[in-house]
């Protein structure tokens, strides 16, 4: 049995298996989205009761007081950690504040020649909440990569909520969350912990936005509260896409595979080359490898369930159909990568060249990891400070040009059959 599948993108029948391998649907979301409009209704409805009710059932605990859901004192977290991964976290976050910064949108306004003031005025949320996963693993990653454009923006509090399966939270957590900035923490996950976010409690504040990775259920939380809050997304699983020249190690390439295919068994990982001998070597690669892994299991079943490795009639073929697949990591490991990038329209982040694989982008490389997937790269883009803050429009009439709109504004408004509109703007008329 083969450990992947091979397809030719010249194949007559192409299209119809690039769908199917494409297709993703969690045959659980039904079920979810049940469980989480219970959970969501329930916390909303009586609070802190229905928070400490989940958080003790899901997370193995018996916290009788809601008040100890909260973490204090977290930022002593720091000293607990290695000293090298302290190192680590510091150096990541400059970083990635370092490009955040360049982000960060300014206030414009101008005059126009009736003296009439127009513009945008800039401002940063008041109160962001994000959701950091702590149930399999550990992510300060993400901490990192949702906390610091928040605060680049200026955003006011960082609320961050992770889980604690039986009252533990990993140290590095808690350390990235000092270094990110976090105002508070609280040890709370799943559903339960992004309907508290959203509709607030006597113990959890509510936000103005919930932002952050988790499982089904969280996604599904997060699609409900969705009008009453914002949120950044709702992501599938993890996805790659590789395009190669034929020239690059092709165990290089199999671990760039595995990298993302080790999330979890619905992750997706495609390698697109126009050198079918180089596809060989990286099945042999992979084939190799894999045994070795320490989630080899999950690898497998990721790469045997969603995974491909395509053969393509040259590059600018393989770009073409990046585009249609829009992927969440696409790496460009050829040997011109600024010019295969000009040709990507559709893609989360692009890594350009032999030398950067998507674990750089993962922690430290400086670009947000928070990236659409599941082919919404096609009409969204990367988690940044633009997404914590918002806009307002800025519109001051001087008497002459209050006297030019309210005209044009008068003839529409009564064209709409909006009377009160049409005489707001005449009782304007006339002004010098």
């Amino acid at each position: 049995m083969s450990l992947i599948a091979r397809l030719d993108a010249e194949s007559p029948d192409f299209d119809d298996a690039l769908t199917r391998l494409l297709a993703w649907d969690d045959a659980r979301a039904e079920d979810v989205a049940e469980v989480v409009r219970d959970i969501v209704r329930q916390v909303r409805t009586r609070g802190d009761a229905a928070l400490l009710e989940f958080t003790n059932r899901f997370d193995r605990r018996a916290v009788s007081d809601p008040a100890a859901l909260e973490v204090h004192g977290f930022a002593a977290a720091l000293e607990q950690v290695p000293s090298e991964v302290r190192a680590a976290l510091t150096a990541a976050a400059g970083r990635i504040t370092d490009y955040h910064s360049r982000q960060k949108l300014e206030s414009w306004r101008y005059e126009d020649a009736d003296g009439t003031v127009l513009g945008q005025q800039i401002s940063p949320l008041d109160r962001v909440g994000v959701y950091v996963p702590g149930g399999k693993a550990a992510y300060p990653s993400s901490v990192l990569m949702n906390v610091i454009p928040a605060k680049v923006a200026g955003v006011g509090e960082v609320i961050m909520v992770v889980p604690a399966p039986d009252g533990e939270i990993s140290p590095i957590v808690l350390a990235a969350a000092a270094v990110a900035g976090v105002n508070r923490v609280f040890s709370i996950g799943g559903a339960q912990a992004v309907a508290a976010l959203a509709y607030g409690t006597a113990t959890v504040p509510a936000v103005d936005k919930i932002t952050g990775p988790g499982n089904s259920y969280v996604a599904a939380a997060k699609a409900l509260v969705f009008g009453k809050v914002g949120i950044d997304m709702i992501a599938g699983p993890s996805e790659i896409l590789v395009i190669c020249d034929g020239a690059t190690d092709p165990d290089w390439l199999a671990m760039d595979l595995f990298s993302q295919a080790e999330h979890d068994e619905e992750a997706q990982s495609i390698l697109l080359c126009p050198d079918a001998a180089q596809l060989e070597r990286v099945e042999a690669s992979i084939a190799r490898l894999l045994p070795g892994m320490e989630r080899a299991d999950i690898i497998g079943k990721a790469l045997a369930g969603r995974g491909a490795l395509i053969k393509v009639r040259d590059l600018a073929h393989a770009a073409a159909i990046a585009n249609r697949i829009a992927p969440e990591h696409l790496e460009l490991s050829v040997e011109r990568p600024e010019t295969l990038a000009a040709a990507i329209r559709h893609a989360g982040a692009i890594f350009m060249g032999r030398y950067t694989p998507e674990a750089l982008g993962d922690y430290c490389a400086g670009p947000n990891h928070v990236l659409p997937t599941a082919g919404t790269a096609r009409f969204s883009s990367p988690l940044g400070v633009y997404d914590f803050q918002k806009r307002s429009s800025l519109i001051g009439c001087s008497p002459r040009g209050a006297s030019r709109l309210a005209s044009v504004a008068s003839t529409l408004a009564r064209g709409e059959g909006l009377t009160a509109h049409a005489r707001s703007a005449e009782f304007r008329l006339g002004g010098d």
